[in-house]
This record gives structure tokens, C-alpha cells and sequence, in this order.
């Protein structure tokens, strides 16, 4: 295994824990970096299965708040509404990312102008909503109504396009249906943790055949600082949106993809 490839997987890593959990597009960052890089995973599994360190920091930082929901789940009305509108908001991403994953994992993870292009317009978007002038009405997440929870989803199956963002298509969606800035984060955070876990379950199942015991390091590498970068964002994270809303996202966004597409345009 060249040395190269483990600073390369060590970069992507921090990348991915960097970007999971902001709305801009962690596999599209991935995907652009992999490209210049040079970085090629067997069966662009490592672009997926990193993601399990993110969903580890998200449980690790979550830890004592999904224990109380466990204990209250048994007794409480209000917490199973709630956890029955995360797994309604899931289905309709499980539905389309079991369907169309090799679509998705051939064509669009192969195609890097597709994801500045999304990662340009996802930043418009996000401007747009962030200075949209409108009352939210849930400011709660514990007390979204299960329809708005699964309208949240239906934003969610967007993002199987790489460069749209999970969490920016579960934020944005929450925002125009009427959410806080702050629970339109945090019902996002809630909603990565089958999300994810389903992706990493499922492509794990998928490239079974392919890989082999040499691309475990180079997953372990990006997992393991996937973990340790996406602890510090989950922890900071809500409190800098409640403060300074999107707007910085969407600039970042808007950069990142003009100059991806000028990179491609120039170099391939």
C-alpha cells in the first residue's frame, strides 16, 4: 500500500467529518477531492463506509439524549411520535437508495461536473431560504408532526444526487415547511443516524465480493478521523447556526463548486 494513498485516505477522512454534518455536501467533497487526488476505493466503497465514523460522533456526542429517549420510549406518547417520524422520514431514502444504488454508485459518484453544478445551485438555494423572512412555527424537534417529518424525507431522497448535501436537503426542506434554524439542524442530526447506518449496512453488503483485507487500513485511516473531526462539528454546530444562520455554508458551497468546475475545465 504506497504511502500517498494512507495521507490521502487521512485527508478525506477529515474531510468527511468536517462536511457530514454541514449543509454542504460531504460526498460531494469527497468525490471532487478522490478526483484530483487521484484516489481511487474499490468500489467507491470508502466514500460510504468512512461515513460510519460520523454516525459513531454523532451517538458518542448524542449519547445521554438517545439513552433517555430508550428509557422513555416504552411510556411516553411524545417520544414515540418522535422516533416513529424519524423512521417515517428514513423510508423514502431507503426506498430510492436501495433501488437506484448502482445507478447512483456508477454513474452520478463518476461524474464530478454533476457535483460542482449541484454544489453551486444547493448554495444559491441555501442563501435564498437562510434570508427568507418566515415565522417558524416547530421550534421543537421532539414535537414534529409525523406528516412533516416525512416531508422532511421526501427533501432527503435529493440528496442521493452527489453534491445536494443530506443535511442541506433535510435543513432546507425543514426551513421552507415552517422549522427553526436550530431544529431544522438537529432533526437533521437525528435523521443521519438510520440514514447513514442503512448506506454503510447496505454498500457494505454490496462490495462484499470486492474487498479484501488491504483496503481495511486505508478505511480505518478515513474512519477514524472522520470520527474525531465530525465530534467537534456535532458539538459546535447548533449553537453557530441559532447565532449566524446558513449563509456561510451557502458562500462555501458557491466556491467550492465555481472552483471545482474551473479546476475541471481546466485539467479534467
Amino acid at each position: 500500500m504506497a504511502q500517498q494513498t494512507i495521507v490521502d485516505a487521512a485527508m478525506l477522512g477529515l474531510l468527511e467529518g468536517l462536511t457530514e454534518f454541514i449543509p454542504v455536501s460531504s460526498t460531494g467533497h469527497i468525490l471532487l477531492a478522490g478526483h484530483f487526488l487521484g484516489f481511487e476505493s474499490t468500489g467507491k466503497a470508502f466514500e460510504v463506509l468512512i461515513q460510519l465514523g460520523a454516525i459513531l460522533a454523532i451517538l458518542t456526542v448524542y449519547f445521554s439524549r438517545l439513552l433517555q429517549i430508550l428509557r422513555d420510549l416504552p411510556s411516553d406518547p411524545r417520544t414515540r411520535r418522535f422516533v416513529l417520524g424519524i423512521l417515517i422520514a428514513f423510508l423514502p431514502a431507503a426506498v430510492i437508495g436501495a433501488s437506484a444504488h448502482g445507478f447512483i454508485k456508477t454513474v452520478l459518484f463518476e461524474t464530478p461536473m454533476l457535483i460542482c453544478v449541484m454544489l453551486i445551485i444547493g448554495g444559491v438555494i441555501l442563501l435564498w431560504v437562510d434570508r427568507w423572512a418566515i415565522e417558524p412555527r416547530h421550534t421543537e424537534v421532539m414535537d414534529y408532526p409525523i406528516g412533516l417529518c416525512f416531508k422532511i424525507g421526501l427533501f432527503q431522497c435529493l440528496a442521493m444526487i452527489p453534491g445536494t448535501s443530506r443535511s442541506g436537503a433535510t435543513i432546507v426542506g425543514a426551513l421552507l415547511l415552517g422549522a427553526d434554524k436550530r431544529s431544522a439542524a438537529e432533526f437533521s442530526f437525528f435523521l443521519a443516524m438510520p440514514t447513514m447506518a442503512g448506506a454503510f449496512a447496505y454498500d457494505l453488503y454490496k462490495n462484499r465480493d470486492i474487498l479484501s483485507a488491504s483496503d481495511l487500513p486505508i478505511i480505518a485511516v478515513g474512519f477514524v478521523l472522520a470520527f474525531v473531526m465530525a465530534v467537534i462539528v456535532v458539538r459546535y454546530l447548533l449553537d453557530y447556526v441559532s447565532r449566524h444562520g446558513y449563509s456561510l455554508f451557502g458562500w462555501w458551497r458557491l466556491v467550492v463548486g465555481s472552483v471545482g468546475l474551473i479546476a475541471l475545465l481546466i485539467w479534467g
